[in-house]
């Protein structure tokens, strides 16, 4: 049996992130992210969802449950055929079968998952820890006997006996298994208490971990940074945090902080995040929302004056990142709380240059014809009411736009 450091509950802070070292993303949306309720991917979605996936840069893609039936192993084979350059995953309950479906439908590579909390273990199939140990056990063995790379999930641990999940982990590294994935099935870790109970997993039982965080609170991406703050090297991640019940740590959103809050390299094709996520919301048939994190449309838009105004002096004012970096664009528009700075830029870019004393009247009329309309001015709106003032005439061969202004 492997020997484990006896560092369960130090004092001392956990092992840090390198600096230099890129973490590592398994993509989940083809998996967990179908499990939303009412989503059901067709094979042609799943197949340009895992292409996107691929083609950013996802260094493994979690594409499907083999043991599902024959429809899932045929897009499964269908994905392993287009040689992606990710690697593909099949998820598997710790159970012969699943393993038998994961090794016929041609994978490399199979997860799989048991559940380590009382509650899981004793509510839910009637088992103790003497049983999960034993069964996980003898379905990695299957798994390697079959020459598949295995990786495995711990159910519920954030409400596991942490001395459990240390001694399981350590004979799971014995054994072979290249990753271990800490799940958060529910969402019920917290950030700050995350850090120190992370990281004595890590320092007890050295290697790869990967960190599963749920959305149920609001905090799989907060949970999801903290673990890699404690020494976790894989995060599982899905695009939109679409997934069970809340969801899961977005891509995007672990991606971008990772980037610009913990300073780490992140080797993805970020650019690609906005066309990314609306891929999946059409697959899912669930509307992105304006004001998504990262990839929404208002994410990058700006209305109130102090902002237009910081903006137009300074981007990073009033953004933590260059919108082109997700594959976004700045947008300026005037509604009810614009300024003077806003309302100027309009005219602007309608070719028209207006005196000071000018500027406040117009502001006025902007903010009231915005309350009325419900929303800020479409370019036709602001010219329509440019024609109800006494304004400049524009210069010649401006053109008239339809989006906000």
């Amino acid at each position: 049996m492997m020997t484990v450091r006896d560092e369960r509950f130090p004092s001392s802070s956990p092992t840090a992130m390198q600096a230099d070292a890129a973490v590592r993303f398994c993509d989940t949306t083809l998996r967990d992210g179908e499990q939303a309720p009412g989503v059901a991917f067709t094979a042609v979605e799943k197949l340009a969802i895992a292409a996107a996936l691929d083609a950013i840069g996802v260094h493994q893609i979690e594409a499907g449950i083999p043991a599902m039936g024959v429809s899932e192993r045929d897009v499964l084979r269908e994905i392993l055929a287009t040689d992606p350059r990710a690697e593909i995953v099949g998820w598997c309950r710790a159970d012969h079968r699943d393993v038998e479906a994961a090794a016929a439908c041609g994978l490399m590579t199979a997860h799989l998952t048991i559940p380590v909390s009382d509650l899981h273990l004793k509510s839910k199939l009637e088992k103790d820890r003497a049983w999960a140990r034993l069964r996980v056990r003898d379905c990695v063995k299957d798994a390697t006997d079959r020459g598949l790379r295995v990786s495995v999930g711990m159910e519920d641990a954030s409400r596991a006996d942490d001395s459990f999940v240390i001694d399981l982990a350590g004979e799971l590294r014995e054994l072979g298994v290249t990753r271990l994935r800490w799940a958060d099935t529910v969402g019920l870790l917290d950030p700050v208490s995350a850090y120190d109970r992370l990281g004595r997993l890590v320092r007890a039982v050295p290697g790869p971990w990967e960190i599963h965080a749920h959305d149920d609170f609001g905090l799989a991406t907060a949970n999801t940074i903290a673990a890699v703050q404690a020494g976790f090297t894989w995060v599982s991640t899905t695009v939109l945090g679409l997934g069970e019940r809340a969801g899961n740590a977005p891509i995007e959103e672990v991606a971008m902080a990772l980037r610009h809050l913990l300073k780490l390299p992140v080797d993805l094709d970020t650019t690609s995040f906005r066309t990314l996520a609306q891929l999946v919301s059409r697959a899912a048939g669930r509307p992105l929302p304006a004001g998504k994190a990262v990839v929404g449309e208002s994410v990058f838009a700006h209305e109130s004056g102090i902002h237009v105004h910081g903006i137009l002096r300074h981007p990073a004012t009033y953004e933590p990142f260059d919108p082109a970096e997700v594959g976004g664009r700045r947008r300026l528009t005037v509604g009810k709380h614009s300024g003077r700075a806003g309302v100027r830029h309009a005219l602007e870019q309608c070719g028209i240059t207006a005196a000071e004393e000018e500027l406040e009247p117009l502001v006025e009329q902007v903010r009231l014809a915005a309350t009325q309309y419900k929303r800020g001015l479409q370019g036709r709106d602001f010219q329509e009411l440019l024609g109800r003032v006494d304004m400049p005439a524009p210069r010649a061969g401006v053109q008239t736009r339809e989006e906000p202004v």
